[in-house]
């Protein structure tokens, strides 16, 4: 949903802290059918609208025919480092039918470029809300302001904006109600902990609120047996990874990170094997979906200080490469999930799914229009130079910093400009030129061109993608780098300063940095 920029350009030297821990880890099982108490009766609660808790396919599916979906979302700040990271995993890949693969970024504001949130969603994205400020448990300011923002200052239309996750996943039943008041689609802070392959497992496809929640019921107080009753929240569970200790071995967000089986240290083949065979047990049973769960900053090879062992770079693309080797395979955002579960349609019927089709935006690339589209936008974003969290945007400067009590502030007009026009209901985001305040195309018809291609015989055959390294061999040789940085370019904005501190929102270690430059994608 939301996007912030990180540079803060400071006279002084700035300690930077840097992610050392996980946002959103367990350490094992965050439910109990006898705490869950769940009970929902499937003939009163149907599709499209309503879903029960179940570990069976929806629709009445057999796993057979059901693609085996894997989300890849990232939370926090979307900065050109953090785009970059996505894209030295996803860029070069695509999904059966051709499609580039689409992600949810759960975007909160601190450190976030919101012209780069908006060329993110242009290119197809999903854009979630993950609060303004980075909060857990958050008050409604938290989560209604950052949909403002974003609408305001990154032209993300308000109804795109559907999906909601807790920071550090810590949230209430008060917060799914809120959620529900602004007409949320759904949220997905709860976790999976339990394998699949256990016959107590809490992997749930993705289920309703109508009858009350099924996961987390032994972490969160006042969910669960029937609470909190929200008829039409969907609840999309986050599903952990588990290594050779089963329940006991849990990894949710971010398992390269984690020691594996019991370990003191990280070891990159032990992370291999335990996601493969968690991904070997969904794919071989019922298959519900499976995730990575990412925190972009972890695997930022742009970000200073920063310092990924490529063997952890080139152990996800291999397991990526591997998961795409299997039939009917799809790479999807939450949206794409959601919209699956909703009216499941099996593999033989994929073609024609549109919710997994990629429509392109068809804009003259001469044209100057400030719209997401790199080629189109050169030279036409504003300059928001705020000392905290300077940040670039299309839709006009506000005279002050964003904030949960003041997320829309009056735009500021530079001497001899004018104002700029924000984003209407009616028009979609790379038609809208803020500038001149017109749409270029308001009929879908002439808007947009699928891209997708027929879908091969064993469902596999236009997948691919990796760095285009020798393969994973738990070594720390480089990959050969075959992906290209956001917006296709190196970066081409210099923000100068004497010392430029870069922090990121998921702050724990600390170091300073000082230098000269540092490059946004502009």
């Amino acid at each position: 949903m939301w996007s912030f920029t990180l540079l803060s350009v400071l006279g002084i030297a700035l300690q930077v802290p840097v992610v050392t821990a996980q946002d959103g880890s367990i350490s094992g099982p965050t439910s109990s059918s006898s705490a869950a108490g769940y009970s929902c009766d499937p003939s009163q609660c149907q599709l499209p609208n309503c879903n029960c808790a179940s570990t069976s396919p929806p629709g009445g599916l057999s796993p057979s025919d059901v693609p085996q979906f894997v989300v890849f979302t990232a939370d926090d700040a979307i900065q050109s480092y953090t785009l970059d990271s996505v894209n030295q995993f996803l860029a070069q890949r695509k999904n059966p039918n051709g499609c580039p693969i689409k992600m949810t970024y759960f975007t909160s504001l601190n450190y976030t470029n919101y012209t780069l949130v908006t060329d993110w969603y242009v290119a197809g994205n999903e854009i979630a809300d993950h609060t303004m400020t980075h909060v857990g448990t958050p008050p409604a300011d938290e989560i209604n302001g950052n949909i403002i923002a974003l609408n305001a200052l990154a032209g993300i239309p308000l109804d795109a904006i559907q999906g909601f996750r807790a920071p550090y996943l810590n949230y209430t039943a008060q917060t799914l109600q809120l959620l529900a008041d602004v007409d949320f689609t759904y949220d997905s802070s709860s976790a999976s902990s339990i394998p699949v392959t256990d016959p107590g497992t809490d992997a749930y496809w993705p289920y309703t609120l109508d009858n009350g929640l099924a996961n987390d019921c032994l972490t969160v107080e006042g969910i669960c047996k029937g609470l909190p009753k929200i008829p039409g929240l969907w609840e999309i569970p986050m599903y952990a990874f588990f290594d050779d200790l089963g329940v006991d071995g849990p990894h949710l967000m971010d398992p390269w990170l984690d020691t594996a089986n019991g370990a003191s240290s990280v070891n990159d083949t032990a992370t291999f094997e335990y996601m493969k065979n968690t991904f070997t047990a969904h794919y071989t049973g019922n298959r519900q979906p499976i995730g990575l769960y990412t925190h972009p900053i972890h695997l930022s090879t742009t970000y200073p200080g920063v310092d990924p062992p490529n063997s952890t770079i080139q152990m996800i693309n291999d397991y990526l490469d591997w998961v795409q080797m299997q039939q009917d395979v799809w790479i999807v955002s939450n949206e794409q999930l959601l919209a699956w579960v909703r009216n499941p349609v099996a593999i033989s019927d994929l073609d024609s799914f549109e919710p997994l089709k990629c429509p392109t935006p068809q804009v003259d690339p001469s044209l100057s229009i400030c719209n997401g589209i790199p080629q189109n936008e050169a030279g036409l974003l504003e300059e928001c130079d705020f000392p905290d969290f300077p940040f670039f945007t299309c839709y006009g400067c506000p005279q002050v910093e964003v904030s949960p009590s003041n997320p829309n502030p009056p735009q500021q007009v530079p001497v001899g400009q004018q104002m700029r026009y924000r984003l209407p209901s009616n028009c979609s985001t790379p038609f809208w030129d803020p500038i001149a305040g017109s749409c270029l195309c308001q009929s879908s018809d002439c808007a947009f061109t699928d891209n997708s291609r027929p879908i091969g015989p064993n469902g596999a055959n236009l997948t691919g993608g990796g760095t285009g390294g020798d393969g994973f061999n738990a070594s720390d040789s480089a990959p050969t780098p075959t992906y290209i940085n956001f917006n296709g370019a190196s970066p081409v904005k210099l923000w100068s300063g004497s010392f430029v501190g870069m922090m990121s929102a998921l702050a724990v270690g600390a170091f300073g940095v000082a230098t000269g430059w540092v490059l946004v994608n502009a």
